[in-house]
């Protein structure tokens, strides 16, 4: 008996840790491709390291990775198994693990949510099942592994829905509905106490948030969290705001509106700032980090930098000759 009480006891202090901890993470679903390119990464100092020890070593505290469906024309990357060794190297630095399905076999954003090329004959019900089967079956084996699952995004940006055309939110949000509750149903099976995500762009545009949530509400569709990307790179490219800094305004403002509304505590699950202006980055970055930590009563849990290890061909990165550039402080300092 006084086992029990004593490992109840540890449990609900380890479940009031979490629940109070503010997350600084980072999405590293690239890592293993990386690799196998020969990519070298290294600390400040210059020393080598691995991604995954890095983040921990820059001060995060969770990872986030990718799954697409069947991506073997893309080399295998960010399937089962790569999503299970990442895993794994996450647990070994004690850091949390978000799961995030794209539901394609490649990316999956505003612009493209293609359905996965083994799915693409199946009736809307052959599609959820599908889809709770292939989320099922990806958890389970991260569980198997060893490893615990602290959130999931059930879809990557559906601020359109996904599985296009079939769960198209603007055309069929009823069965954009079902399908993410049917991933929420395989998530719960395998680890209850998963907070499940429901992940939108734009977080500096209310109104495409209400577009989604009030479907969601309107269909009963179960989730239990929402994740914000916010991009003021993006949104300045794309006219929404005209600054940086009135993305963070924006962003915040709606945060703390759509707590108001949905009663759903929020992540940033995305962000990212210009990597060829790391002073200014590390001030948007730390900016959006505070804004999150002390701007919005507690209800925002933490914010994610999307692949900081990616240069050249991405403009959002935070690294500079394999190494980390000021940005990566903005996470340091904020511990």
């Amino acid at each position: 008996m006084k086992r029990t009480i004593a490992l109840f006891l540890t449990l609900c202090a380890t479940w009031q840790l979490h629940a109070q901890t503010f997350w600084l993470g980072a999405d590293i679903s690239g890592t293993t491709e990386m690799e196998a390119r020969g990519v070298q990464l290294r600390n400040q100092q210059g020393e080598p390291r691995e991604n995954t020890a890095l983040m921990r070593e820059l001060g995060l505290n969770a990872v986030r990775l990718r799954v697409w469906v069947n991506p073997v024309a893309h080399g295998c990357y960010c399937d089962k198994d790569d999503v299970v060794r990442m895993a794994l190297r996450a647990k070994d630095w004690g850091m949390a693990v978000m799961i995030d399905f794209h539901y394609s076999d490649w990316w999956a954003d505003p612009g493209q949510q293609n359905i996965p090329a083994d799915w693409k004959s199946m009736t809307y019900e052959e599609m959820k099942k599908a889809l709770f089967h292939h989320t099922r079956d990806v958890l389970e084996a991260v569980r198997e592994a060893g490893v615990d699952v602290r959130w999931v995004q059930v879809g990557n940006e559906t601020t359109h829905g996904f599985l296009w055309p079939m769960g198209r939110a603007e055309e069929n949000m009823r069965q954009y509905a079902g399908l993410t509750d049917a991933g929420y149903q395989a998530v719960k099976q395998v680890f209850p106490s998963a907070e499940v995500i429901v992940h939108l762009d734009g977080a500096c545009d209310a109104k495409r948030y209400d577009f989604i949530f009030d479907g969601l509400r309107k269909y009963k569709t179960r989730y239990d969290m929402i994740g914000l990307s916010v991009y003021p790179y993006w949104d300045v490219k794309a006219g929404l705001t005209a600054t940086w800094q009135e993305t963070v305004e924006k962003a915040t403002a709606n945060i703390n509106r759509l707590w108001t509304k949905y009663r759903k505590p929020l992540m940033i699950v995305e962000t990212g700032a210009e990597s060829k202006k790391p002073q200014e980055g590390k001030q948007i970055i730390a900016a959006i980090i505070h804004a999150a930590k002390y701007q919005t009563q507690s209800h925002c849990k933490g914010v994610f930098y999307w692949a900081p290890e990616l240069e050249h061909h991405y403009p959002l990165g935070a690294f500079d000759g394999g190494r980390p550039t000021a940005i990566m402080e903005a996470f340091t300092e904020a511990q």
